[in-house]
């Protein structure tokens, strides 16, 4: 009588997890589903072959989702891109400028210009004038200069502030409050961002593990997504 009762339960539970849903992979129907009113192109399917290492592919968006590529004009939200603007009172040529010039000397009294060690090959004020990867190289310069000095500082305006801090840091708010105004200065910028409607952005290029919120770009203009749709109507 034991032994029944037991065959009875494993009997129960066995048919149990056959109805269970299993997982399956994404469906053609279920990945469309998401895209609708969006133009198709944002998803259409890129080779593979002889692509950068460092791109994630328009095709690689889950449902609901869309790859922030540079292969069209949702590059225009790269931090890459070519959408001047005005800070504080200076011009800068794309986001990424304005990001890597902080890794360079503001002056002749700062500490990183001191350092007989280290070379600068550009200034300061010429790195606000970069856009895409001579922006990004220039900061890889600073990035190894601040290695070699052992900071882990930039500025802005003459104040410091740690440059991987986790969380909404001081680095962070200065980020977003620029990349606030990218957005609002550039119209052409606000409208492709105010056409992804509810989509889930993402980045098209691989990130470290756990990276600073201001690395986080497309979480950045979701925030302000969200603020330009929730925005009184006059």
């Amino acid at each position: 009588m034991r032994l029944s009762l037991i065959a009875l339960v494993v009997l129960t539970w066995i048919v149990a997890s056959c109805r269970s849903p299993q997982p399956t992979a994404h469906s053609p129907a279920e990945l469309l589903a998401g895209r609708t009113n969006y133009p198709a192109h944002w998803w259409t399917p890129v080779p593979t072959n002889g692509a950068p290492s460092w791109e994630i592919f328009p095709q690689a968006a889950g449902p609901g989702e869309v790859i922030l590529s540079k292969r069209h004009e949702l590059g225009l939200l790269s931090n890459f891109a070519a959408t001047p603007f005005t800070f504080r009172g200076h011009r800068y040529a794309s986001l990424e400028g304005f990001w890597q010039m902080t890794k360079f000397p503001e002056g002749g009294d700062d500490p990183r210009a001191q350092s007989p060690e280290l070379t600068w090959t550009f200034t300061r004020e010429q790195v606000t004038q970069m856009t895409a990867f001579e922006a990004k190289r220039a900061g890889d310069l600073g990035s190894e200069n601040m290695r070699r000095m052992g900071i882990g500082w930039v500025t802005f305006e003459s104040k410091r502030m740690e440059y991987r801090a986790p969380g909404q840091s001081e680095f962070y708010g200065l980020i977003v409050a620029a990349t606030r105004e990218k957005v609002r200065q550039n119209p052409e910028v606000k409208k492709v961002l105010l056409a992804t409607g509810d989509l889930v952005l993402k980045p098209d290029h691989h990130q470290e593990p756990n990276a600073p919120a201001a690395w986080r770009y497309y979480e950045i203009l979701t925030q302000i997504r969200s603020e330009l749709q929730n925005a009184p109507r006059l």
